[in-house]
């Protein structure tokens, strides 16, 4: 049985789907106003991976996998001003990036991507609907959640008043009845993108976009609902109020999963700070999607993950071991020691540390598969890393000489195998190699 820590809980929950036979995820997918950067892959990569895991612990069922893009947003607007052109042709193009970039990574397409400018509809309904009960309002051409409606706002991230005020950053306006309301729809201005409302024409706050998504595509409750650590408060704890007093207070999810940051020494990884590194600087400096898929799941999600070089040097250095073992074969069924770890609030440190224990290449491979790993074949693998053959058996020879107590030989080969880009690591487990 699956088990997930859940936000809202606290804690670890056996994973019970409402149907088994239809398993509803949602996770919130990018603003595509700029590239992706590494962060912004984690839960790309780790949603992916709990996919694949719902897909082999529920064979018969139909995992309904929906990630948003919010494809109408300030920053959309801002680098389409900038550019002078249009806000699709800004929202497209980063689009298609960044689909580009997690395909490198492995990252299946989801199975259903709705966009925001093509569900305007549902949330103005939804809007309506909050009207009606009470729970929201109109003011000057805005219309906003009044947060004071629900005495169950703050559950999911457990902030008192004031730590809320702080988070949200909130926008003072005299036409809120709390600074603690937020937007759910915003007028605007001539020549801005825009749509008619019956509070005039104007475009929907980001809160409300994937709460009116959920209900459109998968229904009032879901199964689980994911994305970054960063996302509880506001972003998420809105949602969740928007959801339950529009529903009359159904849950919006069953499970809250969030994964942790990636971090570039003390802070975590963000635009705003300037610290970023993207995939797409990684792929084009030689490295693999497949070694920075290992390198984001190297870490548990739930826990921060420091982005090093050595980080990505430890991936490769693994990935090289593992299709030296698992060659060409075909895969078989998984490890069970492996799917029992990621079953256990997907564990990706443990189940890689049993990966490394497995020498039936065929289990390897499909134990390494339900990862999203050893997705090439051994040979393709090693293709442009130089003569495989020849590096193993220079291995062999130092081997030999190291044996023979023949130092000077042995380090004469590891110094060649250096020049020409090859590094040795000595370990418990024999000698491997990567390039450096």
């Amino acid at each position: 049985m699956i088990r997930l820590h859940d936000t809202m809980a606290r804690e670890k929950r056996d994973f019970v789907p409402a149907d088994p036979k239809r398993i509803t995820m949602y996770v919130c997918g990018p603003t595509v106003y700029g590239r992706a950067h590494i962060g912004n892959a984690r839960p790309a990569v780790v949603f992916d991976t709990l996919r694949r895991l719902l897909e082999h612990s529920y064979p018969d069922a139909e995992v309904v996998y929906a990630r948003n893009v919010t494809d109408v947003d300030d920053k959309i607007i801002a680098a389409a001003e900038a550019e002078g052109v249009g806000p699709s042709v800004i929202t497209e193009r980063y689009e298609r990036y960044y689909l580009d970039d997690m395909g490198a990574l492995g990252v299946r397409e989801p199975s259903i991507a709705p966009h925001a400018t093509a569900e305007i509809a549902p949330m103005i309904s939804m809007i309506v609907r909050l009207i009606e009960l009470e729970h929201a309002y109109a003011a000057q051409g805005h219309v906003l959640f009044h947060v004071a409606s629900d005495p169950d706002y703050g559950v999911l991230s457990r902030r008192d008043r004031e730590a809320m005020l702080a988070g949200a950053r909130v926008e003072v306006a005299p036409y809120k009845r709390d600074p603690a309301d937020f937007v759910l729809w915003k007028p605007s201005d001539a020549g801005v993108i825009g749509w008619d409302s019956p509070w005039g024409r104007g475009r929907p706050g980001w809160h409300i976009e994937c709460s009116a998504m959920i209900r459109a595509h998968l229904g009032e409750t879901i199964d689980i609902h994911g994305g970054g650590l960063d996302l509880v408060f506001p972003h998420h704890e809105n949602e969740l109020a928007q959801s339950r007093c529009a529903h009359g207070g159904a849950p919006l999810a069953r499970y809250w999963v969030h994964n942790g940051f990636v971090d570039m020494g003390a802070e975590k990884m963000s635009k705003s700070l300037g610290n970023v590194v993207t995939p797409a600087d990684l792929l084009a400096q030689g490295h693999k999607g497949e070694v920075l898929r290992l390198a984001l799941l190297s870490a548990h999600y739930r826990s921060p993950l420091p982005w090093t070089d050595a980080v990505i040097a430890q991936a490769k250095a693994l990935l090289d071991r593992l299709y030296r073992v698992a060659g060409d074969v075909t895969p078989a069924a998984p490890d069970h020691a492996v799917v029992d770890a990621l079953q256990d609030d997907l564990n990706t440190p443990l189940a890689l540390a049993r990966l490394s224990a497995i020498d039936d290449p065929a289990v390897l491979r499909g134990s390494a598969m339900l990862i999203g790993l050893l997705s090439e074949s051994g040979t393709s693998w090693f293709q442009g890393e130089g003569d495989a053959g020849d590096i193993e058996a220079r291995i062999a020879e130092r081997n030999a000489a190291k044996k023979n107590r023949d130092f000077a030989t042995a380090d004469r080969i590891r110094d060649e195998l250096k020049a020409e880009g090859f590094l040795l690591e000595d370990g418990s487990g024999g000698t491997t190699w990567r390039r450096a």
